[in-house]
Formats: structure tokens, C-alpha cells, sequence
């Protein structure tokens, strides 16, 4: 059938505009600053339904994270150790319930080509992600996205690295275990895939595999590992607008997150005035177009710490260094200023060194995470939303 002229342009007009290559993306609008809370926690935890997991029930997990304060934890047992039946196994164990922890449900996908937890506010089925492990990633995506769930890399540069496309995934584990120095290699491959114009959540997660010793002489037995790596080693920050499990995984999945060596560190929030009215009016993890204008950016340490202590900022832009600044101990802040380009993208995001706050219930983890105390996420210009 012809369409004749004036019914072409009116069809033509009602339909949206596909943006060409080198059109700025369409933003949505910067969420709210204020309509939130922060939340602590602990992504990536084994219990004895890891076969790998030693002195680690789930009672044992949720008891540690009720008496230290957690707000929320992703117990994530390893699927293929129960065949990719984490819902009889991890979520229906007797002592998966807290009443005051958040629980998430999940698992940690263990395949031949690597690792990622899954995140969700209310049970889904496991077992179909399990079925499509050696599956084309395609195939992975439409089950995943038909499952409604968040898909986490784990340890991307380490044993069990990820291999799949990271196209896969709404977070990175950049920061696993205590062990800091391990992770200088995962934090390279978040800025690259932050450089491909990836939205990509940087997230923590302790795997620890073993309970804390329960006696002096378990105590002696342990290895250093396994005395240094438990709940909180690192804490991963969410800031949600709800305080449940769907309050968790949508700021994870947006990008609302910070995170610490430990529970008693200082928790870093990066955050920006856009537009130079005096007024900050963005957070880790939002997305804006550029005014123009120089930026003015302010690095904040909250809560814990040492007392008095001047602690290093580093600040990264688009995976290089930026600058370098020392708080000042009485705001625990610092500030800096910087125009992202008018067209192409830009991200800035800080690393922050200085002395380790006391970790009493893990104290060898203070040792092994040195001088890193925490890290931001990004705020971003120029992303585009739907890549």
C-alpha cells in the first residue's frame, strides 16, 4: 500500500527520533539526593552449603551481621555445588531469617567460564540460570532479563575471573576479601569497561568460605585467610529509598554505592553541583548532561575513622588521575572542581588511603586491606542510559 505525503508526515511526526551516532544521548533526570538511606553490608558470603565452607552456618553468618550492626547481606552459596538448587538449599534452611538483617536472595553462578552473583528482592528460579551456564550469551541475557534479576562479575581478574560479556552484567566486584593488593587488576578492568561507555556499578564482597574461630584454639589452627575474611571485609554502602531488599538491589543496580575496608571505616560519598548555583545536586551514580559550566565536586568521609586523622584522596577521571588531596580532619571533606567536555562521555570517581579504623570483631583484617579505606562509584556525564 502507498502512503500519500500527508500521511507519511503525520506518521512521521508521531514517531519517535532514533538519535544518530553522534547525537548526546537522552538523560533521565538526576534522582533525588535526599530521599534515601544509607544501608551497610556484605554482597558475597558462603555458608555450609558451600561445600568449600567450613565452620560457617547460615545462623552463624546472620547472627555476626545482627550483633555488628549490618543492615542487609547476599549470602551467595555456590550453585553447582547443590545442582542449581540454591531455593531447597541456602533460602529454604531454617536459619535464612533475621529480624533485623535484610536478606537478598541469591547465589553465586559458578560456571567454566567464571563467577557472578545474583541479587533479588523476592525468590525466582535459580535453576534455569544454572541450565544455560555453557549457553551462548545471548541466551544468558534473555533468561536472565525474563528472570528480573541483578547479575553481578565476581573477582574479574582473578582465579575464576568472568569470561562471559560484560554486556551481562548491572554490577563488578571490584574489591574482594581484605586483601587489597589483589584487587589492583579488577579495578584496571572497571575503568576499561567504564572507558567502553559501560553504566557499570563498582560493588565489594568479603567470599568468605569460614565462620570466625569460635575458640582460642581454633583460633591457632586457622589460617590467616581465613581469620581475616568475614563479614564486612570489605562493607559495601547502598544508598536506598526503601529499607528491604528491593531498597538494595535498585541502588546497587543504580549505581548508589560506596564502599569501605571495613564496617567501622569511613564511608566516602561523592557528590557534585552541576550547574555552579552553590547547591549539590548529584550523587554517586547519576547521569548528567554537562552545563558548560566547571563542576565542583565534594569528597565527604562519613562516619567511623580515626580520630583526627588526615586521610589521601585520589581523584580518577575516565580511568586516569585527576588530582590528589588530604582532608582536612575537622570536616573529614575536600573539594575540587573540573569542567567535563560538552560531548563524549566523562566519569569521576575517588579512592581514599589513610589509617585503617579497627575492625574488633576481624582484627588481622586491618593488615591485609593496608592503606585503602574506601572507594566511590562514579559520577557520570554523557552516559547513555540504555547501553
Amino acid at each position: 500500500m502507498r502512503i500519500g505525503l500527508p500521511l507519511l508526515a503525520l506518521v512521521l511526526a508521531q514517531t519517535p527520533l532514533l538519535a544518530a551516532p553522534g547525537d548526546a544521548p537522552r538523560i533521565p533526570p538526576v534522582a533525588s539526593l535526599s530521599d534515601g538511606q544509607w544501608l551497610k553490608g556484605d554482597l558475597h558470603l558462603h555458608s555450609r552449603h558451600s561445600k568449600d565452607s567450613t565452620n560457617n552456618p547460615e545462623a552463624k553468618i546472620i547472627k555476626f551481621a545482627e550483633d555488628t550492626g549490618f543492615d542487609y547481606l547476599g549470602i551467595t552459596d555456590h550453585d553447582n555445588h547443590v545442582a542449581g538448587d540454591v531455593a531447597h538449599n541456602t533460602w529454604s534452611d531454617p536459619e535464612f531469617t533475621s529480624k533485623s538483617v535484610i536478606l537478598l536472595y541469591g547465589a553465586e553462578w559458578t560456571t567454566e567460564r567464571g563467577h557472578g552473583n545474583v541479587f533479588s528482592a523476592k525468590p525466582y528460579d535459580h535453576r534455569r540460570l544454572f541450565d544455560v551456564r555453557d549457553a551462548r550469551d545471548a541466551k544468558i541475557l534473555a533468561v536472565k532479563q525474563s528472570l528480573g534479576i541483578h547479575l553481578s562479575g565476581n573477582h574479574p581478574a582473578g582465579k575464576d575471573h568472568w569470561g562471559f560479556s560484560f554486556d551481562l552484567l548491572d554490577s563488578l566486584e571490584v574489591w574482594n576479601s581484605a586483601i587489597w593488593p589483589n584487587n589492583a587488576a579488577a579495578i584496571l578492568i572497571w575503568d576499561d569497561m567504564l572507558k567502553s561507555g559501560r553504566k557499570l556499578t563498582g560493588r565489594g564482597g568479603s567470599d568468605s568460605h569460614h565462620g570466625t574461630p569460635d575458640t582460642p584454639e581454633q583460633k591457632t589452627s586457622h589460617t590467616a585467610e581465613r581469620s581475616a575474611n568475614y563479614v564486612g571485609t570489605p562493607t559495601t554502602w547502598v544508598f536506598a529509598r526503601t529499607r528491604d531488599a528491593k531498597g538494595v538491589v535498585d541502588a546497587l543496580t543504580n549505581g548508589r554505592v560506596s564502599i569501605s575496608a571495613n564496617p567501622y571505616d569511613p564511608r566516602v560519598e561523592l557528590r557534585a553541583d552541576r550547574d555552579g548555583d552553590g547547591r549539590i545536586d548529584m550523587m554517586m551514580g547519576d547521569n548528567a548532561r554537562p552545563t558548560g559550566k566547571p563542576v565542583t565536586f565534594q569528597v565527604r568521609l562519613v562516619g567511623g575513622g580515626v580520630k583526627g586523622a588526615v586521610y589521601h584522596v585520589r581523584v580518577i577521571k575516565n580511568g586516569e588521575p585527576l588530582g590528589a588531596y588530604d582532608t582536612d580532619p575537622a570536616s573529614n571533606a575536600v573539594s575540587f572542581t573540573d569542567t567535563p567536555a560538552a560531548t563524549g562521555r566523562s566519569y569521576y570517581r575517588v579512592e581514599v588511603e589513610g589509617p585503617q579504623t579497627p575492625y574488633p570483631q576481624v582484627p588481622v583484617s586491618t593488615v591485609l586491606s593496608g592503606k585503602m579505606i574506601a572507594l566511590s562509584n562514579p559520577i557520570y556525564f554523557n552516559f547513555d542510559p540504555d547501553f
